[in-house]
């Protein structure tokens, strides 16, 4: 047995694979929105790092589902979840923050998720399981 192998026992890999899951679903709420309504959405004039909504909701319900797969993973126990919320977290953070100027408060919220999540899985010592 692996140490990563094995359904979530401790705190921090619990922990995370919730946030995970969670940060996933809203990713996934946030990309809708902007599909299905994104003339409620404001860009400032002048961003440096302007793009279409509709191409941003499709980008944020895509890493949603692959945010929130890689938590229902980590949860499940399976070895790869514990590199994959990494990435997957950081290259969220960087999509958030490129999501700043159409909506600042719900980007600003999922960048600190991301980063308790990173947190929570490097605090996960799979050794003392």
């Amino acid at each position: 047995m692996t140490p990563a192998a094995g359904p979530a026992r401790t705190s921090p890999q619990l922990g995370a694979a919730v946030l995970l899951v969670t940060v996933g679903v809203l990713e996934i709420l946030q990309g809708l929105s902007a599909v299905s309504k994104d003339e409620v959405f404001v860009v400032e004039a002048g961003y440096t790092y302007e793009f279409d909504v509709t191409s941003w909701g499709w980008t944020h319900i895509v890493f949603g589902a692959l945010v929130a797969a890689a938590g229902v993973a980590l949860l499940a126990g399976v070895a790869w979840a514990r590199g994959a919320a990494f990435v997957i977290c950081g290259l969220s953070i960087v999509v958030n923050f490129l999501w700043l100027p159409y909506y600042p408060m719900w980007a600003i919220t999922l960048i600190a998720l991301d980063a308790v999540v990173i947190w929570a899985v490097a605090a996960w010592h799979p050794a003392r399981v």
